[in-house]
């Protein structure tokens, strides 16, 4: 019934689309004559208002129809413009993640069964929803401290949200199985691993005591940082299904003239800003990955305050030195040492040549260094420099679009504070510091030091392997006496299971069809 589920989900998925004409507005540049006539034959079914609209407009209407559940999808795909591509990623980073109220009581009882105690005992006041999303919606509450009452921000969990999208994910999976079957092509982009990465990053995102601890590691890592900070969290009232918080008064980043007539220094915001994100990245491994202007607060003190932690990124020092090595050499125009470090690093197959790939990467870089330095996008830069790779077998890596996207998003927050905002200056502080100790004579000690560790580890396991070895080996030598033999009970089980598949497939696609018949029939 699960494959039987799937499939009826995404023909909902699809039938939704095509009314509201998302179909219609992808474009056709291509695609396989098949497809093409088939996506000009699935118009007759588009709403008549669809045709004046735009392709967001489209795109907003018909994931509002879909459901929370594709909100998060959709929010999710925008962070991979290599998988959706770029117009299409932009259309999805549009989407709004408004959604209606669930009701005072349905959050009360949330919090008292994800808590096991009264509101009352908890919370001094709690009052009403003032914003909702696709996963989870925030009260205003008031706790007793030993200096009196305090305000506290209190984010729920959507009653059901799980189930939907457990259920929902599974269309995403057919789609991905299917995509990697008929269009080979598509198999570097991995879109069955990027299926598991958005199951399991929404499914940590609805788990709100991971996002206190990442609010918990990302104040300690900035503890000593000037100008960033983000709000505390209260643990004795965190749950997987609540998590209460510091109440931020301030001014969103979104209301320039709001900070403006606060008396904040824009310019200074800007620049506080962009080595924030760098310094999480660079030096930590660890950022926020929905930087958005909603998302950031100015408080009094003219302290930038993020908030949302449930999605974040994470980089190894392979990436990290990566992502640096990489930026040095184009600001030094070292396009043959950005080559390398693609090598190095396992990104770009060893059988492309180094010369070649360092000629495209020249195409990126000479044209930069003709414009003036407060236009130069380092987001576009690395959009760019993925495209390029494409061309190179470059198999998709997940952190890195994560990166790439997050920094495009702070840097037009930047541009959005500072129109003249220079990207390379306001960074250099912390790129060129981080370069100095982490690529010079310094990284030659921690490489000797990690190695050294590596070994010893290495050194203590040697017995296990070695058993574990030998083990091994007279498997082997059985298999190759005896052959390789199924019991009668795994035979049956696996016949069964087959059996089992190819009924339900059938079922679905016979229903399917049977149902757009209907729909037509209907419609004529």
């Amino acid at each position: 019934m699960s494959t039987f589920g799937a499939y009826f989900r995404l023909w909902r998925v699809g039938w939704v689309l095509v009314r509201e004409g998302v179909v219609s507005a992808l474009p056709s540049e291509g695609l396989p004559p098949s497809v093409a006539l088939a996506k000009s034959f699935v118009t007759i079914f588009e709403r008549s208002k669809a045709k004046h609209q735009k392709r967001s407009d489209r795109l907003a209407q018909a994931v509002e129809r879909l459901g929370p559940s594709y909100v998060k999808i959709g929010q999710f795909l925008a962070t991979r413009p290599d998988v959706v591509g770029v117009e299409f990623a932009n259309d999805l980073s549009q989407l709004q993640d408004r959604m209606a109220f669930f009701s005072s009581a349905a959050a009360k009882a949330n919090i008292e069964g994800s808590l096991g105690r009264p509101i009352g005992e908890l919370y001094a006041s709690f009052g009403e929803p003032i914003a909702a999303a696709s996963i989870a919606q925030v009260h205003p509450a008031e706790v007793e401290t030993s200096q009196g009452r305090k305000k506290v921000a209190v984010k729920i969990v959507r009653p059901g949200v799980r189930q939907r999208f457990a259920h929902d994910i599974e269309a995403m999976y057919l789609v991905a199985h299917m995509q990697e079957r008929f269009m080979p092509s598509s198999r570097r982009l991995r879109p069955v691993e990027v299926t598991k990465t958005l199951e399991q990053t929404t499914k940590v995102e609805m788990d709100l005591r991971l996002e206190a601890a990442a609010l918990s590691e990302i104040a300690e890592n900035t503890d000593s940082d000037p100008g960033f900070r983000v709000p505390k969290v209260d643990w004795e009232r965190t749950g997987r299904d609540v998590i209460t918080m510091e109440w931020i008064d301030g001014t969103r980043m979104s209301d320039v003239e709001g900070l403006r007539a606060a008396g904040h220094d824009l310019n200074l915001l800007a620049d506080t800003l962009i080595q924030s994100f760098l310094r999480h990245t660079l030096r930590d491994g660890f950022f926020h990955a929905d930087m958005h202007p909603g998302n950031l607060f100015v408080d009094a003190d003219g302290m930038i305050v993020a908030v949302d932690m449930g999605i974040v990124g994470r980089l190894g020092k392979k990436e990290r030195r990566f992502l640096a090595e990489i930026l040095y050499g184009f600001i030094t125009r070292d396009y043959i040492r950005v080559a390398e470090v693609h090598f190095e690093a396992g990104y770009v197959p060893g059988h492309h040549n180094v010369e070649s790939f360092a000629q495209a990467i020249r195409a990126i870089g000479e044209p930069i260094h003709g414009q003036p330095a407060e236009t130069i996008s380092m987001g576009k830069l690395l959009t760019l420099l993925f495209e390029v790779t494409e061309l190179f077998d470059m198999a998709t890596r997940p952190e890195l679009v994560m990166l790439q996207k997050t920094m495009v998003v702070v840097e037009g927050v930047s541009r959005m504070l500072n129109p003249r905002f220079n990207m390379w200056k306001a960074s250099e502080p912390v790129v060129g510091d981080w370069i100095r100790n982490n690529l010079g004579p310094k990284r030659i000690a921690t490489d000797l030091k990690d190695g050294l560790k590596a070994a010893v580890k290495l050194a203590e396991a040697v017995p296990e392997i070695a058993a574990k070895t030998e083990k091994f080996h007279h498997q082997l030598l059985h298999i190759s006496e005896h052959g390789l033999r199924f019991d009668e009970e795994t035979a049956e089980a696996i016949g069964k299971a087959e059996a089992r598949h190819n009924r339900s497939g059938k079922l679905a696609l016979w229903i399917i069809a049977l149902t757009l018949l209907y729909i037509a029939w209907m419609l004529s």
